[in-house]
């Protein structure tokens, strides 16, 4: 072990077999470890884990609560829309809102697309950071994927269709919108539907398919089963930003823009 004399020539012979980080000065048996963490209750181990490793849970989009549906910007939502007689005035009712707090920090006020008035109203989410920095609904990778499937069906937003979010700003980092922002638009939301009169909604993911269904059934379960909103027929669908998650569920989609297909061809 002569070559070793030296701690240099040791430092050499760790780097030339991949030894390139200290991690103590005493030995770590891993066995011993992993057996201690797989004794240990599951939900400790899930608390202690930092939250990168936890499993992912996501809860049913989160219904307006009575008490949010009763907040003083809810009321004040109510009545400015339903001072609203046409699409225009909706809109200019809504730039000018000031009840909902992510307002202040969005870039744009995100309304709508499309044909106002068409056969065919879809509603969405929230605006992403796309949507947000163009002031236009479905403008990213998600809307180019609901244009595809739009075209799939013989529909176009630019002829036949109308786009727009349950909300109107774009909630921070794209978290879920709450129930408090939620309920402060959608008075604005069903008024939109309400001037609009299209012979079809769709609901594009969980959020406001609770919001306007009032329901705590998740997308999965409502999804493919035709509902009704004011006597519209309502098709919840999943939306574009899960497809692109999951590919395999585009059949399903699939199956629901058909479903719509029909039902706007009268069948």
């Amino acid at each position: 072990m002569d070559q070793f004399a030296d701690s240099g020539a040791i430092l050499d012979w760790y780097l030339s077999v991949g030894v390139d980080e200290a991690i103590g000065e005493l030995p770590i048996d891993r066995f011993e470890a992993s057996r201690a963490q797989a004794a240990r209750p599951a939900a400790v181990a899930s608390a202690s884990a930092p939250a990168a490793l936890r499993p992912a849970f996501q809860p049913p989009p989160p219904r307006p609560s009575p008490a949010a549906e009763q907040a003083p910007a809810v009321a004040n939502a109510r009545s400015l829309a339903a001072a609203c007689d046409t699409i225009a005035a909706l809109e200019a009712a809504i730039r000018g809102f000031e009840g909902c707090p992510l307002k202040a920090g969005a870039a744009n006020t995100v309304i709508a697309d499309g044909v106002a008035g068409a056969d065919l109203l879809l509603i969405g989410e929230a605006p992403g950071a796309d949507e947000d920095r163009l002031g236009k609904p479905f403008v990213g990778r998600a809307g180019q994927l609901l244009d595809r499937m739009l075209a799939a069906i013989g529909r176009d937003r630019t002829r036949d269709a109308y786009i727009a979010n349950i909300l109107f700003w774009r909630p921070p980092a794209n978290r879920k919108p709450d129930p408090i922002e939620t309920a402060t638009c959608k008075p604005f939301v069903e008024r939109l539907i309400q001037l609009s009169q299209p012979k079809v909604l769709v609901l594009l993911g969980g959020t406001p398919a609770a919001t306007l269904l009032a329901t705590t059934e998740g997308i999965t379960r409502l999804r493919g089963r035709w509902h009704e909103w004011n006597g519209i027929p309502v098709m919840p669908t999943l939306h574009p930003a899960y497809l692109l998650r999951q590919p395999l569920a585009k059949r399903d989609a699939w199956r629901d823009l058909l479903a719509v297909r029909r039902r706007l061809d009268g069948h």
